[in-house]
């Protein structure tokens, strides 16, 4: 138990923010943007940073990123940013709910697309906005300065333009002041209210591959006539199924080609075929090997169809790293937030987030929120509750988001920022 009483006021300014916060996850659910389009989501966060009257509000950095700068009345050297991302992914909204998005973009490069909160943005917004309604609450007792980082495009812009946290921090938009500590935190499919944490990569490694295979166009009843690039594809696809093997087995790593483009029309062997993927390695050092190993794979494949291939790898997003002494930093205040029984050590994941850019400049640390009906098991893994909602992963149609959990998000934001303000949560 805490003994300072600001904790309390913390603790009671993130009640009565709630259901705010809450209708703005609704609404950001509703009202979904892809990746560098986020300007009503950029809108309503600056509108709100601006009625708290906070210090500054910066906007339109690196396309729709926003900054609220919150200084403290108390003296104080400290600089924590806490930083959330804005944008949706072009999934189905399944959800379920009555708020569920209807959007689709149609101008979006490369197709018209369904557009969703599937990874759970639209809450890790709206739990950030109530943080700097909280913190605002009691600026006079803050001793340093607070970020509120809403960074847009962390899934990534379109391959011709730039964005994300990179971008952000390429336009200074933590240059003044300079952040001693960075926190987050990431919904996920795990039990309501508890915070999972890990020591080490929380996040592996990633890189966007294009892939471009290139035959010689001709009918298809004369396909001698020509060199089809379907066959080489074909045997990229099921060569990256062999990728692991040509890595250590103690290093997971993953090669998926999700979405593969081709023009032309069912009576005609095409010019070209393109594959676009991901490439996950848990370990950063892994990735020039595997990059390698699919590069060779690739063009030896069209090769031995007499194709050929060019393999480019874009928008490079480092591992989310937890070191030790920033985990031992934060963990008492997430066990007082949460409770010791709720605050749970996780293994690695193969996802990313550039959030890390962020926390290898600054330090820091970022953790996973738990928001779906889930109970863990012996083994501590997550299981559905019976009667509940199940276990929906991120970037599925289905996924959804507990309301009632995202002033859990709140109270953390608040905590933290006051706890490494005041010393208590620093290296």
């Amino acid at each position: 138990m805490s003994t300072d009483p600001i904790h309390r006021e913390l603790d009671r300014l993130a009640d009565k923010t709630a259901p705010q916060v809450v209708a703005w996850r609704r609404h950001l659910h509703r009202h979904p943007e892809l990746s560098n389009r986020e300007s009503g989501t950029a809108r309503l966060i600056a509108d709100h940073l601006r009625s708290l009257g906070l210090d500054e509000v910066r906007t339109g950095i690196a396309g729709h990123g926003v900054v609220g700068v919150l200084r403290g009345g108390v003296p104080g050297g400290r600089v924590m940013a806490l930083r959330a991302d804005t944008d949706a992914l072009p999934v189905e909204d399944l959800c379920g709910e009555d708020f569920a998005s209807r959007v689709v973009d149609a101008d979006y490069p490369g197709d018209p697309f369904p557009v969703s909160h599937a990874c759970g943005h639209d809450c890790h917004a709206a739990m950030l906005m109530g943080a700097a309604t909280v913190l605002a609450g009691v600026r006079e007792r803050l001793p340093g300065t607070v970020l509120f980082v809403f960074q847009p495009a962390e899934e990534g812009p379109p391959v011709t333009e730039r964005g994300g946290a990179r971008a952000m921090l390429d336009e200074g938009a933590c240059a003044d002041p300079v952040p001693t500590m960075t926190f987050g935190m990431h919904v996920t499919p795990y039990p309501k209210g508890y915070v999972g944490y890990r020591v080490g990569n929380q996040y592996g490694a990633s890189t966007l591959v294009r892939i471009v295979v290139s035959g010689k166009q001709t009918h298809g009843s004369t396909p001698w006539q020509g060199v089809d690039p379907m066959p080489a594809v074909g045997a990229i696809l099921t060569g990256i199924g062999q990728l692991y093997r040509q890595v250590s087995a103690f290093d997971p790593i993953t090669v998926s080609i999700g979405h593969i483009e081709d023009v032309g029309r069912f009576n005609i062997v095409g010019q070209t075929v393109t594959l676009w993927g991901t490439v996950r390695c848990a370990v950063e050092s892994d990735m020039a090997e595997v990059k390698g190993r699919l590069t060779t794979l690739a063009e030896h494949s069209a090769s031995a169809y007499n194709a050929s291939a060019t393999v480019e790898y874009l928008q490079p997003v480092p591992p989310v790293h937890n070191s030790a002494e920033w985990v031992a930093a934060g963990l008492p205040t997430i066990r007082r937030v949460v409770g010791e029984e709720r605050t749970v050590e996780t293994g690695a994941t193969l996802g990313y987030d550039d959030v890390s850019e962020f926390i290898a400049r600054f330090g820091g640390l970022y953790v996973m929120l738990g928001v779906q009906d889930a109970a863990l098991d012996a083994d501590g893994h997550p299981v559905p509750v019976p009667g509940g909602r199940g276990l929906v992963t991120n970037h599925n149609p289905h996924f959804y988001a507990d309301d009632d959990t995202l002033v859990t998000g709140v109270r953390l934001h608040a905590h933290m920022a006051y706890d490494h303000l005041t010393g208590s949560a620093t290296v």
